[in-house]
Parts: structure tokens; sequence; C-alpha cells
């Protein structure tokens, strides 16, 4: 009988007795990388209904040599044996999971294993599912994984909770859940990375200013937030915590040589423009610590603009100035919101009074911080809205308690109601200039005006209550403000850089806050001082950015050798030293002053419109590019705080302080300037709107069978 080897032998003597035709060559070279070719002489065999069934074999070519069969691997030169009967397929499979010319085994070697997964797309229109494919980066997975527990203030144990490995499992079953201890490591060597991002950022920008305030934590640890503004090349406001440290006290020296430390770690301690700060006695310390240090590494107007006080913080006194007055009626609102929400039985009632008084309100009772106005304006701005509801209320009342602890009166609500109506005004006069994402420092002085103006028509108010707080707070305004010099000058010059403003609202502002004669005066001033500061800017930048027509300019008579040739050579010699002097670069500010908006320009914000318009103006540009980037607020180093004290809870006080400054400083670096932050407080509203519907049977997506502990109270 004869061998199956033989058999198989014949077979391929049948096979090579028939060559490849041109058609079938060209056919297998297109299966082929651009740069692998058929060799010449090898008697290749094309199966295209190949019994193989592995995987493997597709990157493989078959050829037959001294009559045994052989497979060429289609990336590379190496040959293997590949007779099924004679020989195994392990060498010919190792080889495929692992040769380098093989784009497969590239990616792989990349991304550390990606795997290919099938997902399916819902095509609206007619609701079909659409099959395709993608492959899944498992180092993207970890990557966004870290980027997850930074961003959401997770803490690191969240990847040992059952129920999020529970959910990996679910979606992605071959990532490897990496322990806490790997997470650490992997968020400090994200905080690395863009750290180093962020410092190249910093050798492209031009000026900088910063806010800085201090914390004390749970720990008992007092902190420094720095945080750094300015623009950058594409005239977008940036906003950068680049330091979240540990100090040895709050007392202005050791602030002011933490900043420094800080600045020229990042090598920026030559670029300080502005140092924003509220009005705390160690901050003037600080600041003229700094101002010594910036006179040292190079800066503009000597220093003597320094620092800028926060414009919300003196807001802030200015109201409390005023609401004193109003004391006893806001003690007994705050102690009647404190009742309530100090008892789940008091809120159900609450509640249900609401609902029986057909209150249409979204909103829900809240408690203010006594430090902060703003938030007591929004505790009595909601509780007005319930006002019927706590007559309802028994509320304690005897004559055991003190005058600001009885129930509201009926002319307490009535002061309230004048109170917020007043309040409402300043409320979102700090919102306004209290942003970090958008340039403030062009609104600074329009705002102030406004205030101002505010507080003349309280004056005039028939209500005399009123008008004594209206007094008090102009008393207070005064003296933050009524003398133009204890007004940083930047804040003039910023709305005089805004095209929307120039010179003409600067003097129209300081002519309502002074008078026809002093504001005009101060105008003139103001203008003077804009003058000085683009002189400063013009030697700084001149020589290196002011292109010279004359140098490209042919001069075909330079090449005569005529009497007049000698003249016009130093003719022009003269005119370029004199674009060199401000009698000459001058006019650019000039030009700005008097150039008017196009129709389409009205709508542009001022960043929009200098970073349009920027090149018609070199020396100017860079002039507004530090100023319009001054913040008139801290806002932006307060609000890390409120990071601080989540990151920094009862349960993760552990936390070293190198590790808060590289989860927050990273948090701030990664989070989109669009993505608010989520404060899971602020959406118990929505919740209870859920519970609601689903009780009602609204909703299809619940089972029926749910329970609210709610309705079994």
């Amino acid at each position: 009988m004869e061998s199956s080897q033989s058999k198989r032998s014949a077979s391929f003597s049948e096979q090579t007795s028939q060559p490849l035709s041109e058609k079938d060559m060209e056919e297998l070279q297109s299966t082929l990388p651009p740069d692998k070719k058929l060799k010449a002489g090898r008697e290749y065999i094309w199966n295209r209904k190949s019994k193989r069934k592995a995987e493997y074999w597709k990157y493989y070519l078959e050829y037959v040599e001294n009559g045994k069969l052989r497979a060429e691997c289609k990336f590379c030169p190496k040959t293997f044996a590949a007779d099924g009967n004679l020989n195994g397929s392990k060498n010919v499979k190792n080889h495929a999971e692992s040769c380098l010319g093989n784009p497969i085994n590239i990616e792989k070697e990349k991304g550390k294993e990606k795997q290919t997964k099938l997902y399916f797309d819902q095509e609206h229109e007619s609701g079909e599912l659409k099959c395709g494919s993608r492959i899944i980066n498992l180092n993207d997975v970890r990557e966004a994984l870290v980027h997850m527990i930074i961003v959401d203030e997770l803490p690191f144990k969240h990847v040992e909770k059952p129920g999020f490995r529970h959910f990996v499992q679910v979606a992605c079953p071959q990532f490897h859940i990496p322990s806490r201890v790997t997470i650490a490591r992997d968020c400090l060597k994200l905080y690395y990375s863009e750290k180093e991002k962020l410092r190249e950022m910093f050798k492209t920008c031009q000026r900088i200013s910063v806010t800085t305030d201090t914390w004390t934590s749970i720990q008992r640890i007092n902190y420094m937030c720095l945080t750094a503004h300015f623009i950058d090349n594409d005239w977008k406001l940036n906003k950068k915590i680049i330091n979240f440290c540990p100090i040895s006290s709050h007392k202005g020296e050791a602030i002011g040589k933490a900043v420094e430390a800080c600045l020229e770690y990042w090598g920026i301690d030559d670029k300080l423009f502005t140092v924003t700060v509220d009005n705390a006695s160690s901050n003037d310390v600080a600041c003229a610590h700094l101002s010594r240090m910036v006179r040292r590494t190079g800066c503009i107007n000597d220093g003597k603009n320094l620092h800028v006080r926060c414009i919300a913080h003196i807001i802030n006194l200015i109201v409390w100035d005023g609401i004193k007055e109003h004391g006893v009626c806001i003690d007994r609102v705050r102690n009647a919101v404190k009742y309530v929400k100090n008892s789940p039985a008091r809120i159900l009632r609450f509640k249900d009074l609401v609902q029986k008084a057909n209150i249409d309100s979204k909103s829900s009772l809240s408690f203010d911080v006594p430090t902060r106005w703003n938030s007591t304006y929004i505790m009595l701005e909601t509780t007005l809205k319930f006002r019927r509801v706590f007559s309802g209320l028994s509320l304690p009342d005897g004559e055991d308690l003190n005058d600001n602890e009885r129930p509201p009166e009926p002319e307490d609500w009535e002061k309230v109601e004048r109170l917020v109506l007043f309040l409402e005004g300043f409320y979102l006069l700090t919102k306004r200039i209290s942003g970090s994402h958008y340039v403030t420092a062009n609104k600074g002085l329009g705002e102030i005006a406004s205030m101002y103006d505010m507080l003349n028509n309280w004056e005039q108010s028939e209500d005399l209550n009123f008008q004594a707080m209206a007094i008090a707070m102009k008393k207070k305004f005064d003296k933050y403000w009524g003398d133009v010099d204890k007004m940083n000058k930047f804040i003039y010059v910023a709305l005089l850089l805004d095209p929307h403003s120039k010179m003409v609202i600067v003097e129209l502002t300081l002519t309502d806050m002074h008078g026809p004669e002093k504001g005009t005066k101060l105008a003139n001033d103001v203008k003077e001082f804009a003058y000085s500061l683009f002189e400063e800017y013009r030697k700084m930048y001149a020589t290196s950015n002011i292109p010279d027509c004359g140098d490209n300019m042919p001069m075909d008579i330079d090449n005569n050798k005529g009497v007049g040739s000698d003249y016009v050579r130093k003719l022009k010699e003269r005119a370029k030293r004199l674009k060199g002097t401000s009698g000459y670069a001058i006019s650019e500010l000039d030009r700005y002053l008097n150039d008017q908006l196009g129709p389409e320009e009205e709508e542009q914000d001022a960043l929009t419109w200098w970073g349009k318009n920027g090149q018609r103006y070199v020396i100017l540009n860079r002039m507004a590019r530090d100023i319009l980037a001054i913040p008139l607020s801290t806002v932006a180093s307060e609000s890390a705080f409120s990071t601080g004290g989540r990151t920094l809870d009862p349960f993760r006080s552990s936390l070293t302080p190198k590790m808060v400054q590289a989860l927050l400083c990273t948090q701030d670096w990664l989070r989109a300037k669009e993505v608010p932050i989520v404060d899971v407080e602020e959406n118990l509203k929505e919740l209870e709107e859920i519970e609601k519907e689903v009780q009602r049977g609204e909703s299809n997506d619940v089972d029926d069978e749910v329970v609210f502990v709610d309705s079994l109270v």
C-alpha cells in the first residue's frame, strides 16, 4: 500500500507541474507588504480553498522545494518546514507571534497588548445594529483609570473595591486592575509628566500674574496655594495651579519666601507681573518681599504695581459693614433654617407644607457661612420663597430666648425681602469678577463704578435703614477706592486696552465717580501712565519685533556713485534710527485709540479681538497680553482649598503633603475649562424629582417593587 507521505509528495508534484499563472502571481504579490517581493524561481503554491484553519497561516506563503512543502514568512526572509504529516506547526506559530516585521506585533510592542473588539453601533433611522471592530489598548485603559482617580478625587483604594472590580470584569475582562500602591505611583508619574509639559509652556509665555492664599488642613498643616495666570501665543487665558505646599506659618515673610522659591523652581521668577491677594496685613509684607525680588530679576514699572488687592474680598468687607444693620432679622432666619434642617422629621413636615402651599420651587433650604456674605444672600433669597411655610411650623419661642433667636416676624420678612433686593446687585457683581477662565481685568473699573452707582442710589432711599446701610458701605468703599492712588493703575489701563472701551469709557467712568473736573484730570493721568508704560514696552520689544521695512527696500541709487547717493543713504539710516524712538513708535498707541470697531467686531470679546488684530499693534499687543491676564480676585486659589478639603478628609488624612500637591495640581491641569466641578449636594434636588417620577410610575426603567424609605417614615 502506498504511504500517505508518498501520496502527499505526489500531490505536490502535481501542483508544481502546473505553475501559477501571471494573474495568480500578481494576486499573490498583492498580499505581501510593499517591500516584499516573490522570489524568482521559487515554486509557490496558492490554494484559495486551503484547509489550514489556524489564523497565523495567513502570514505565510507556501512553496515546494525538493519535493517538500515549506512556508515563507511574508514579513521577513525566514522559512520553515511545513508538511503537516512530517513537521509540527509550533515553529510557524511562534514566529508568527514574534516576527517584528509583522505590523500586528509592532502594535503589540507599542501598546503592550492591544485587543481587537467587536462593537455594535445602532443606526437611528433603521434601528439596526451595525457590527465593527476597534483595537483596545490596555495601557490607554490604565491611563484613563489614573485620570479618573485624579479628576474625580477618588481614593487610591477605589481600585480594590468589589463594585469597581465587578464593573471592570464586565466592561473589559482582559484589563488587569492595578493595586492601590501602583495607582498612587502612576498618579505621581502623571504629575511629573504634566509638570514638564507646563514647564515647557512657561518658556514660551511672556509674563505671568499669580494669585495666592493660605489654608490650614485637618492635619493642622499650613498650606499655600499659588496659581499662575497668563495669556498664551494663541490668545487663550490659562489658569494653572503651580504649587500647593506646606509653609511654616501664615506670616507675610514666610509667604513671600515660599512664593519666591516656587517661582524660582519653575524658572519664572523673572516673568512675575502682578500678585493678587486679599487684604490681610501679612499679604502686604509678602508683596513687599516680592517687589524686592522683581527689581532684581526684572520687572515692569519698577514693580510699583505688583500688588493687586482682591476686589471680591473688598466687596465682602464693604457689604458686611452694611448688613450689620440687619443682624437681628438675618439671625432669626438663620436659626429657623437650622431648626428645620437639624431634624429629618421636620424636613418631611416642611416638604409636606411646601406641597400643600403649592409652592413651585426646585430650591431647597441652605445654610450660610457667616464669614461669606454671598452665602448669606443665597440663604435669604432661598428662604424667602418659603416664607408662608415657616409660619405653619412650630418654631421655638419663649422668654428664655435671646431676641435674635426668636422666630422671624412679618416685619423681619419684609426687611429680608428688601435686603435680598439690595444684595442682588453686589452678588452678581462678585460672580462676574470672580471668574478664572475668562478675562476680568478689563471689567474691574466698570464694576467698581457700578457698585458706586448702586450705593449712591440707595443713599437716596426713603427707607432710613437701607439709607444708613448704604452710607456705612460708602465709607468703606471710599477707604479702598475713593482715591485713585489707592487703586492699582493697571486696572485703569486694562479698561483702556479693551477694544470696546478705550479711553472714552475710562474718562466717562472716572467723571461719573469723581465729577467732571477731577474725573477729567484723573483720565489724563491714566492716559499719561498708559503712554509711559507703552514706552517701557517699546524699549523692551521694539528692536526684536518691529519689522524694519528699510532693510529689504531696494535702493537702486546706492549702486550709483552720484552726488546725491551719500545723502540718501544717511537719510535712510536716520529714518531707521528714528523707528527705535518714542516719537515714532508711540503713534501705535495713538492709532489704537483712534481706530473704530467694525460691525462684526462689536460681538468679539477682548481676547478674540486681540488675537485677530494683534499683528497690527506689535508693541501694544504685548502690553495687552500682560495686563489683560491680571486676575481681580483670589477665587482661583481659594477654590483649591475646597478640593483640598475633599482630598484631605478625615478618612484620607494620612496623605503626604507631596502627594496632596501632586493630586491637586494634576487635577487642575487635566480638568478641561468647560467641565464644571460636580457637587453631589447640588444634585439632591434632581434625585428627589427622580424619586417622585418613579413613585408616580413615570419611569419605565425601574422595577415597580422598589421601596423608598421616605414612604415608610
